[in-house]
């Protein structure tokens, strides 16, 4: 990638900012949209069943369309490609609430998923040449900053729910809002182009790498303890455990809460350590986790489980991405492939645990939620920094960083 010239440490200082915005405002697009599922249901007429239909196909859209963003990249340039897909992905929050019927809300829900996707793709590609040009880790404080954001948008579609807004209206205003703080945050982002060297262009779909294969398999073991437990941990603690309702989702609570602040402070852990390490020790907490869920039956012990299992896989998505980006020589398309898989893993994770608690018990579901983070230890090795193309600065994140004075 070819960018700016001679940029100053405030220019990157700059750059690291812009792009943390655009996390956030990406992020609370999906609290926007989350909080008020509940009045589009009721809106389009959808039962418990068809509901859970039509919420499939945001994962569905997105997996299908992520390839297609390396092309954008590439054709249009960075800055560019996540100024059009970032508007694309905030403006697309108004069209699940406009949804009369299950056949459109399926429809449109597609969509949003496919401009998520996208847009998703550009700003990680970003996010790590931004992080390769400031020479230290920045990828797990930029998806804390999306949690962040998804915080802020579920908080004010809380009180719109509460205030009985129609969602119709409240996405209105909160598309328009995110759009102009998205397009703001944009101008501040690197412009970085690829320099093509009479190299061709990739194609308009492209499956993913081999490089971005071992990798997105570490970022599915992740993704799927983390659908999981968001979706079942309530319900573990309701049906397994016979808590109240309140304490129930206090364990969701507590898996958010330890995911994002982990989050937000990985970058000094990963620095100090290193990106295997960490990944490692990650696996270990998520491990105990699963293990305190599974064998301790308490609340307390389950409470406990949950947070450590939000603790031990927060920064290894961040970790995928940026590990795919050096992976080989079109990060974007690497990108595109860990988060296709990702994402597909996000698609079927909440169904498996269902799917295996009727066949036997919601027990044996986490002790397979367990096993993947185990895998998390065994498979840390691929996040193992490969070179990167000649001219690009970057930082060896496999060994702890040195000391400063």
């Amino acid at each position: 990638m070819t960018g700016e010239p001679a940029l100053s440490p405030a220019r990157l200082r700059h750059a690291r900012f812009a792009i943390a915005g655009v996390f956030c405002a990406h992020g609370a697009v999906t609290g926007s949209f989350a909080t008020r599922i509940p009045w589009i249901q009721d809106h389009a007429q959808l039962s418990a069943g068809t509901l859970g239909l039509a919420l499939a196909f945001p994962a569905l859209g997105a997996a299908l369309t992520m390839p297609l963003a390396g092309r954008i990249n590439h054709r249009f340039g960075a800055r560019t490609a996540l100024r059009m897909l970032l508007s694309l992905w905030t403006l697309a929050l108004v069209l699940p609430s406009l949804a009369p019927n299950l056949w459109t809300l399926c429809f449109v829900l597609f969509a949003y998923g496919a401009t998520a996707g996208m847009s998703d793709v550009a700003m990680n590609a970003l996010g790590v040449e931004t992080e390769n040009r400031l020479g230290r880790s920045i990828m797990s404080s930029l998806h804390g900053m999306w949690s962040v954001g998804a915080l802020i948008g579920s908080a004010a579609g809380t009180v719109a729910a509460h205030a009985g807004a129609d969602a119709r209206l409240h996405h209105l205003v909160a598309a328009l809002v995110l759009t102009l703080a998205g397009l703001i945050a944009v101008r501040g982002v690197l412009d970085l182009r690829t320099d093509t060297g009479g190299e061709e262009a990739p194609p308009h779909f492209a499956l993913p790498p081999k490089s971005a294969l071992f990798i997105g398999a570490i970022g599915f073991c992740a993704v799927f303890a983390e659908g999981a437990s968001l979706d079942w941990s309530a319900v573990y603690l309701r049906d397994v455990l016979h808590t109240d309702a309140g304490l129930a989702a206090a364990s969701t609570t507590a898996f958010a809460l330890t995911m994002a602040l982990a989050r937000l402070v990985g970058d000094k852990v990963v620095d100090r350590f290193g990106a295997v390490r960490t990944v490692r020790v990650g696996g270990a907490l998520a491990t105990a986790g699963g293990l305190l869920v599974v064998t301790v039956h308490h609340p307390a012990a389950a409470l406990a489980g949950f947070g450590l299992i939000g603790l031990g896989i927060a920064v290894v998505v961040p970790l995928a991405f940026a590990a795919a980006a050096r992976s080989g020589p079109a990060p974007a398309q690497a990108i595109a492939g860990v988060a296709t898989i990702t994402y597909t893993s996000g698609l079927i994770a909440p169904s498996a645990i269902g799917a295996v608690a009727d066949a036997t018990s919601l027990v044996v579901s986490f002790g397979l939620v367990t096993l993947l983070s185990f895998a998390l230890i065994v498979g840390a090795t691929v996040l193992r920094q490969r070179p990167v193309a000649a001219g690009a600065s970057t930082v060896n994140r496999d060994e702890p960083a040195p000391i400063q004075p």
